[in-house]
Order: C-alpha cells, then sequence, then structure tokens
C-alpha cells in the first residue's frame, strides 16, 4: 500500500512543502472570512447570486449578467450546484471562489518554479496567500470575472511552456485546452484581454510551425467552444443591445478622462498599492505609496533581464519569453487603467480593475530576487552587493507591509460583520411583518431580495424616489402590483426625506420600525411619487 500511495503522491522538497503551508494558510484565511461573510455583501454581488438561484431553480440561462450586457456569470454557473442544495447565501456563493483561489496559487507556484526558480516561487505564494480587503474582495466575492479569468492565463502560461519544452504528450489536446481557457476568459471578463494577447503571442513562440496544421483547427475550435455563450447572445441580441456596443455606451459615460498625470498618479500610487495588498480600503497612507512608485521602474528592469536571457540563447528560450509576456500583461493593463477617468476620480473604488495584475506578480519582483540573491552568494562586486542589500531591504519591506496591512484587516473586521447583521435584520423584520414588496435604493434592493432568497422583492428608486437602476426588470413590476408596497430607505438620505415629506403633505398613516441605520416605512396606502 505504501508503494502504491508513492506512486500517486509525488515527493514534496523544501520549496514545495513550505508553499504548500504557505497555500494553506491562505486558504484557510480566506475560508474564515468567507464563513463569517468578510467582505460584507452587497447588491452586485447578490445579482450574480440571483442569476446562481434561477440558474439552479432551472428558470434562467443567462449569458451575461442581469441588465449588464458585457459581464459574464461564470461565477454564477459554478455557485448554482451550491445554491440547488443548501439554498441562497453568501457562503454557497463564494466558496467555488475559494476554490477558484487555491487553484490560482498552485498553478502560479508551478509557473512561478517553472520559469524563475523554487525559492522564489515560495515568496510569491506567500505574498498570494496575504490579502487586505480590497484583495480579498477581488478573489472572494462573486462580482465578475477575475477570480476564473486569472486561472485560465497562469494555465495557458503553463501550457504553452510545455509544450515548447515537449513535457505534454497529448499536445493538440493541450492546444485545444489553451483554446479553451482563452473563450471562457473572453466571456466572463474583458479586463484580461491584455494578457490573453500576450499569452496567445508566447503559444506562437512555443509552437511555431507547428501551428500551421490541426493544432491550429483545434486551438479555434476551443476558443469557439469557449466564446459561444457570447458569441450567441451577441448574434440574437437587438440591435444596439450586443457586448461590445454596450461596453462602448458604457465608456462613454465615465466622463471627460481629466489630465493625464493626475490619472497617472492615481493610478500607480493608490491603485497599484490596494491591488497589491499594501492598503486598507480606505486609502494608502503617503508611506505605503512606495510601491506603486517603484513599480514601473520593476517592469523595466524585469523586461531588461528577460531580454538579456533570450539574447544568451538559454537551454529554455521560453522561459525568457514568458517573463516578458508577464511583463507585457502588466504594462497593457496598465495603459488601460490611466485611460480611464477613474484613475484619477475613483482610484479607491477602481483599483479592482488592476486584480488581474498578480498575475505578473513574479515578473516584477524577479530582478529584485535576483539582486538578492547575488549579493548573499557573494557573487558580484561591491555595487552588485549594495544593489543586493537594497533589493532585500524592498522585498523585506513588500512582505512586512502586506503582512502588517493583512493582519489589520483580519482584526478590523467588526464594522464589517456589523453592517451584515444589519442587513439580516431587516430582512428578518420584513419577513416578520409579511411584507413582500418594498421599494429602496440600489445598494439595498438585491442584497435583500438574495439573503431572503425572494421572499421579499425590491423594486430600485434613486434619490428622488423615481424609477432606478433595475437590474431585473421583473422585481419592479411585481413591486408595482403590489396594493401596499413599503420602503426601506437609509435614515437621513435624500430618498428619505423626499419620502417623509410626501408622507406628512398627504397624512397617510404610516408604520416605521427602525433597524440600525435604516428606517423601514409601511405605507396605509400605496406611495408611488413618479406616477
Amino acid at each position: 500500500m505504501a508503494r502504491g500511495v508513492r506512486r500517486w503522491v509525488p515527493a514534496l522538497d523544501r520549496p514545495a512543502l513550505v508553499a504548500l503551508l504557505l497555500g494553506a494558510a491562505g486558504v484557510v484565511y480566506r475560508l474564515v472570512l468567507t464563513l463569517h461573510t468578510v467582505p460584507a455583501g452587497n447588491s452586485d454581488e447578490a445579482t450574480f447570486g440571483l442569476v446562481a438561484l434561477h440558474v439552479a431553480q432551472g428558470r434562467a440561462h443567462p449569458v451575461f449578467l442581469y441588465g449588464q450586457r458585457y459581464m459574464g456569470v461564470l461565477e454564477s454557473y459554478l455557485a448554482a450546484p451550491l445554491v440547488a442544495v443548501a439554498g441562497p447565501s453568501w457562503t454557497a456563493l463564494r466558496l467555488p471562489l475559494l476554490a477558484l483561489y487555491a487553484v490560482f496559487v498552485w498553478l502560479m507556484y508551478r509557473l512561478t518554479r517553472r520559469v524563475f526558480s523554487p525559492w522564489f516561487a515560495v515568496l510569491v505564494v506567500g505574498l498570494l496567500a496575504l490579502g487586505t480587503e480590497r484583495v480579498v474582495r477581488d478573489q472572494m466575492t462573486a462580482v465578475g470575472g477575475r477570480p476564473e479569468v486569472k486561472v485560465a492565463v497562469a494555465a495557458m502560461l503553463l501550457v504553452a511552456v510545455g509544450l515548447a519544452e515537449r513535457t505534454v504528450r497529448r499536445r493538440r489536446l493541450a492546444v485545444g485546452l489553451f483554446g479553451l481557457l482563452a473563450g471562457v476568459a473572453t466571456w466572463s471578463d474583458w479586463l484580461i484581454v491584455p494578457y490573453l494577447a500576450v499569452a496567445g503571442l508566447t503559444l506562437v513562440y512555443a509552437l511555431r510551425r507547428e501551428l500551421f496544421g490541426w493544432a491550429a483547427v483545434l486551438l479555434v475550435a476551443g476558443f469557439a467552444v469557449g466564446v459561444f455563450p457570447m458569441l450567441w447572445d451577441n448574434l440574437t441580441a437587438p440591435p444596439g443591445q450586443d457586448s461590445l456596443s454596450v461596453f462602448r455606451q458604457v465608456d462613454a459615460t465615465g466622463g471627460p478622462p481629466g489630465p493625464l498625470v493626475d490619472r497617472v498618479v492615481g493610478g500607480f500610487t493608490e491603485g497599484v498599492p490596494l491591488a497589491s495588498g499594501l492598503c486598507p480600503a480606505g486609502g494608502c497612507a503617503r508611506w505605503q505609496e512606495w510601491f506603486g512608485l517603484l513599480y514601473p521602474v520593476l517592469l523595466a528592469l524585469a523586461a531588461g533581464l528577460a531580454l538579456a536571457a533570450l539574447r544568451r540563447r538559454a537551454n529554455h528560450p521560453v522561459r525568457p519569453v514568458v517573463r516578458l509576456a508577464l511583463v507585457a500583461g502588466a504594462a497593457l493593463t496598465l495603459v488601460g487603467y490611466v485611460r480611464s477617468p477613474l484613475a484619477a476620480a475613483d482610484p479607491l473604488a477602481s483599483a479592482r480593475y488592476l486584480s488581474v495584475l498578480q498575475l505578473s506578480l513574479p515578473a516584477v519582483l524577479w530582478p529584485l530576487w535576483v539582486a538578492a540573491v547575488g549579493c548573499w552568494r557573494g557573487t558580484t562586486g561591491t555595487l552588485g552587493r549594495l544593489a543586493g542589500a537594497t533589493a532585500t531591504a524592498v522585498l523585506a519591506a513588500l512582505a512586512a507591509t502586506a503582512l502588517v496591512a493583512t493582519g489589520l484587516f483580519a482584526v478590523g473586521t467588526a464594522d464589517i460583520r456589523a453592517e451584515e447583521r444589519q442587513a439580516r435584520r431587516i430582512a428578518e423584520v420584513l419577513r416578520g411583518s409579511g411584507t413582500r414588496h418594498v421599494y429602496g435604493d440600489y445598494w439595498t434592493c438585491h442584497r435583500l431580495t438574495f439573503t431572503t432568497a425572494e421572499e421579499v422583492l425590491c423594486g430600485v428608486l434613486d434619490d428622488r424616489l423615481h424609477p432606478g437602476q433595475n437590474r431585473y426588470p421583473a422585481y419592479w413590476r411585481a413591486v408595482a402590483r403590489a396594493e401596499r408596497p413599503g420602503y426601506v430607505l437609509r435614515a437621513g438620505s435624500a430618498a428619505e426625506r423626499r419620502l417623509t415629506e410626501l408622507l406628512a403633505g398627504d397624512a397617510i398613516a404610516t408604520t416605521v420600525t427602525e433597524v440600525g441605520d435604516y428606517r423601514v416605512y409601511h405605507p396605509a396606502t400605496a406611495v408611488r411619487p413618479w406616477r
């Protein structure tokens, strides 16, 4: 029996064992947060949850998120089996993302070890195991695309390396898998397109002439299968409702871009450190912005090292190509980000668009690792030892900053958990009163509907009590048919002030229940001021 076990369980060397322990710690950390609903749920994530509920019940099989015809809902389909068994909950929605995180860390270890070095791969896994609220929210909340597309790209690059080094036996099948992953990622989230492009070029380099044949057919076929849901929806969509047209409309409504300097400063001093897990969700202090300023320098150094390795024609020429691909993917992502006005206007919220930079973490840190190792091995001169000591200090500062930021987040979740308890209390109050139809703001409605498993349906209103962003029109129509719909509004908000004015002006008797920062209004007669 022991011999059989040895066949199926490969022996782990020290780097692999340490990486396994660090990766497991990262998974356990995120599991604990998931079980406590940290980060708190919101209506964006709840919309994915409602899609999962409808898929589980066989009521719908959408291709894109309700009300947003360019964001794929693969996360909803992954959660649907758990929702079917256990009912809708944040835990059921997030457990598949935990599995994706574990796979991503494993793939990144394999990729980093193969393309860079074993102990450097351990460092990368250790950093990926940490996570502030911004990082964990991007990894562990179902808000579209980012967890699964990072897994896809890491797997695609590993396939390319295996094909180039001829360690893959079923080569045509591997090429088809590459295309399938690219297609699924394209459907799921367009933010990953820069990385898909550079991964595709890596595959071309790895196969060269081999692509002109059955490999090309299987690559295209795999991509077509993966992207088919998006293609089919676009072919059958009404004019102007295809995903590309909708995406252009959204991009056009972003407002003026603002000064380039402000966008670059916001993108690098706030966006990069936030996405790297060095800052709290409220923003970066001055001393936490250093990594963002250093980031473009590290990208340039990484590109230089990769080009030098290519010129030397090393034994594994595909490896520097992969390093260049990771550098180019990060650079293109950053260029796309700083083109957006959000980079300057709202870097705290828009930093989520940089979460895919985790794919390039090995390439970005590799120059520091090379300098540090050269210093400690004594293979460099005086300037090299000075550079190596500096690089060692930078790596230590990066790890320490990420560790401290993660620790502060982990011990400071009381407010987040209190917010979630308040949301559940609102749901209990409405259930207890028999209220099944209410109006509320966007950040209340779908969250409430998901929390109650559609026992309470909510129609979205804006601050003037006019129809707001109703992603799923069926809920709005159901509330519109109710005889006495209630209102769930944040105390002191513009919408609440407008409602109290209407109720007082028409002398409508109303039952009011306070639940934390919210008030639940139940007028004796229907109040719909937009009619």
